[in-house]
């Protein structure tokens, strides 16, 4: 059998990587095994020269890694885009969230308000902080750590509102997700990968890249709760 092709990854895109790194060596023949981690701590532990092969990161932190020279150059490309989702504790009131007025009213109903490191962290921050919320919500704001899904806070009781990736929070036990946010507050992440420079097989990782974008891997991904991203040339 060909030596395995490691790859490191986000925790939001763990469960598709998953389920095609099982099709891409039943099918394709090809060994390949994904290391997931908090979006942050796979950047550091590439700068600070981890083993593998390919990276599949948000588009923004990848576009950064490769600035630095730490993916080679030619390989990046968007594979999926997923949506950052509204969730409360199962069984709880289901807020509604059709409109931003909506939206503002059940950020300050919560008692406590639970979000992730990484950009759909980020990007909650920034919608607070649009909406003009920032001030009466500091002191409910929960953010969990590298790693950990925001929605372990509603099944424990330590939340009753929790934002992250729709695909960190689908499967988990005792959440309902409720939805997208509406209209323009709406906030998605594309994925990206690419061969890292340290790859001593960039060859077969580039075939795992090619798969990880084709027809049968966009299925995996929606059904996982993102959707294909649109093939973009990336000049790098």
């Amino acid at each position: 059998m060909d030596e395995e092709i490691v790859g490191l990854s986000s925790m939001a895109t763990r469960p598709i990587l998953a389920e095609l790194s099982e099709w891409i060596g039943r099918v394709h023949g090809l060994p390949v095994r994904f290391v997931p981690a908090g979006g942050v701590e796979v950047a550091r532990r590439v700068r600070e020269g981890a083993a593998g092969d390919v990276l599949v990161l948000a588009e923004d932190a990848l576009a950064a890694l490769a600035a630095e020279g730490l993916v080679r150059a030619g390989t990046v490309r968007p594979l999926w885009v997923s949506q950052v989702v509204a969730a409360v504790p199962e069984g709880s009131p289901v807020p509604t969230l059709d409109t931003q007025e909506a939206l503002r009213d059940a950020l300050l109903t919560a008692r406590r308000i639970a979000f992730s490191t990484g950009p759909s962290g980020a990007a909650v921050l920034y919608l607070i902080d649009r909406q003009g919320l920032a001030e009466a919500l500091r002191d409910r704001l929960v953010q969990t750590p590298p790693g950990v899904p925001a929605g372990t806070l509603l099944a424990s009781g330590e939340a009753d509102l929790a934002f992250q990736q729709h695909s960190e929070l689908m499967d988990l036990p005792g959440v309902r997700v409720v939805g997208p946010l509406p209209g323009d507050a709406g906030i998605s992440t594309t994925f990206a990968g690419a061969v890292l420079t340290a790859s001593a097989r960039p060859g077969p990782a580039r075939r795992v890249l090619d798969l990880l974008a084709a027809d049968e891997a966009a299925e995996t991904a929606r059904a996982r709760g993102m959707r294909a991203a649109a093939h973009r040339p990336t000049g790098r």
